[in-house]
């Protein structure tokens, strides 16, 4: 079983920053790709980020690409997101989660945080 806490959010007028964190821990399968997703209020759950286990490839979603930032570090079971240049439209609540293999889509992921919100105002 794999526990995963996300933590960083809170509240910050557009344009500014914030990086998230995301703590695994407990019995994980082999080595998990990490990603980051986040659901807005009345909307689906959106792929944000995603980085692979050596954290040599990442994916990102086009609507954050170029503001986002995905890396990990494996020594502290931890993954990071990075977030620059923050918009309204990305006031969601967002989670990271574990998956066996690199992939953009959420029903591949094994393993989900509880969430952290994160509001940005304009």
């Amino acid at each position: 079983q794999v526990q995963l806490v996300e933590s960083g959010g809170g509240l910050v007028q557009a344009g500014d920053s914030l990086r998230l964190s995301c703590a695994a821990s407990g019995r994980t399968f082999g080595s998990p790709a990490m990603g980051w997703f986040r659901q807005a209020p009345g909307k689906e759950r959106e792929f944000v980020a995603a980085i692979s286990w050596s954290g040599g490839r990442t994916y990102y979603a086009d609507s954050v690409k170029g503001r986002f930032t995905i890396s990990r570090d494996n020594a502290k079971n931890t993954v990071y997101l990075q977030m620059n240049s923050l918009k309204a439209e990305d006031t969601a609540v967002y989670y990271c989660a574990a998956a066996r293999q690199l992939t953009t889509v959420a029903g591949t992921y094994d393993y989900w945080g509880q969430g952290t919100q994160v509001t940005v105002s304009s």
